[in-house]
Parts: C-alpha cells; structure tokens; sequence
C-alpha cells in the first residue's frame, strides 16, 4: 500500500484540490503535523480516522531526527497494511515537513511505497492576495526570512516564515526593495492582513509571508501596448496606411 503526502492547500477547505480530497476520504488512517492542517484535514474526514504523531518544538537536529523516525516507525505498518495520508498545508513539496517523512522512509523503510499529492503552494495563495502577477519569463525566488533574516539579491522574493517583520524590513528596504506582507492568508484561523506596514504585523507570527521586488525592476510594457494607436491618425505603430 501507500503513503500519501497531501498537500491541503493555505488552509481553508476549500482549496483543497478534488484528488487531495478523494485521497484523504480514502485512506485508512490520516496524519498531521500541527493542529491548523489538523483542522482543515477534520472537515474532509471524520476524527476518529486521524491520526497522532509527536512533533516536539525544538531545533536540536538530533532530536528533530528522533521524531522522524517514531514518526516514520508509526506510519511505516500502517502503510503496509492499507493506505496513509500525511497532510500538510500547502504543498508536500514546497517548504513542507512532509520531505522530512519521505527521506525518513526511504531511508529506514524503503519497501514503503510513497506517492504526492500537490496543493495549492503559499506562493499562489501570496500573489493571488495581493494581485501580484509573475508574467512569462519573470524570475520568482522562494527564501526563508525566519528571525529577522533579509534575503537578497533576486530582483523579486517570496519569503517564508517571516517572523520578526520590523528586522526583516529593515534589510530589505536598505538593499533597495518594496516590499508587501501577507498574513494568514486564506486560512480559516487568525485574522488575514494584508500590509506594507511592518509596524502592522510586529507580533511573531510563523504563517506570514512576503514579496519583495526591486524598486529598480524594469517592468515590460503590457503586451498589447505595441499595437495601440497613439498617433492619432488611425495608423499603428510602424505601418503606414494607404488611401
């Protein structure tokens, strides 16, 4: 049998893709790592086909390993008996603890077999909110801003984890980028917002992202523009029209 990594989308049910959904309704039994994605898996299916698993908060990276692996060691019979979800928001592959249990797996039960599922990314859900459009050929980098950190150089980014937004500001504005900030958006817990006041979202919040983009950036002309009449004379550019 399989397990199945599902991405939940930014948090609201709603956005739950229709294969994420059938895949959920069908498994056995359905793990999440926080109590946000737990939500969202709980209005697919019913709580007593939920799973638990123990995540402690900590950075000690042997500690962060001895929980991937009783996670991996709980998942791992159940997956040869039938068929396991491990919920996440967003995408499994994106920013996503659920890389964590896959590695996890192939490493210490590789007989298992693993699958994805995609959902709707942080970062779709971040340029729909603000209207942010990335045209064809346009360069996006992901980076995570965590603890004031202020990533530069890509002309634009989307930041993850930004949790001290004052300090990260600070940076980014000084290396010569606007920036706009994004929290919880799209997600059924917490007030939304939707600001480029720092000042606004001082208070540590781990689901707040960011766009940074170069006040330098060179923007294309929209793509129809070439072809407007701006002469007056009923010609567009570059033709002349004859009697």
């Amino acid at each position: 049998m399989t397990v199945y990594g599902v991405g939940l989308g930014p948090g609201d049910a709603d956005l739950v893709t229709v294969r994420g959904k059938r895949v959920l309704e069908d498994a056995d039994v359905v793990y999440s790592p926080g109590r946000l994605s737990k939500s969202v898996v709980t209005d697919h299916v019913p709580e007593s086909r939920v799973g638990d698993l123990d995540f402690p908060m900590t950075r000690d990276p042997e500690e962060l390993r001895e929980a991937w692996r009783d996670a991996a060691s709980e998942v791992a019979p159940r997956a040869r008996d039938g068929d396991v979800a491990f919920a996440t928001l967003g995408d499994p592959n994106v920013y996503s603890t659920f890389g964590h249990l896959r590695r996890t797996l192939d490493a210490f039960h590789p007989d298992v077999d693993v699958e994805t599922v995609p959902g709707v990314s942080a970062v779709s859900a971040f340029t729909t909110a603000l209207g942010v459009e990335v045209d064809a050929g346009a360069g996006l980098a992901l980076r995570e801003a965590s603890q004031g950190a202020s990533p530069t150089g890509p002309d634009r980014m989307v930041l993850f984890k930004v949790t001290d937004a004052p300090a990260t500001h600070e940076g980014l504005v000084d290396a010569g980028y606007d920036v706009t900030y994004g929290r919880r958006l799209f997600m059924e817990q917490g007030d939304t917002t939707v600001t480029s006041d720092p000042g606004e979202i001082a208070e540590r919040d781990y689901y707040t992202l960011a766009y940074a983009e170069r006040q330098s950036l060179q923007k294309d002309r929209p793509t129809a523009f070439d072809d407007v009449d701006r002469s007056g004379d009923g010609a567009e550019d570059g033709v002349v029209s004859g009697d």
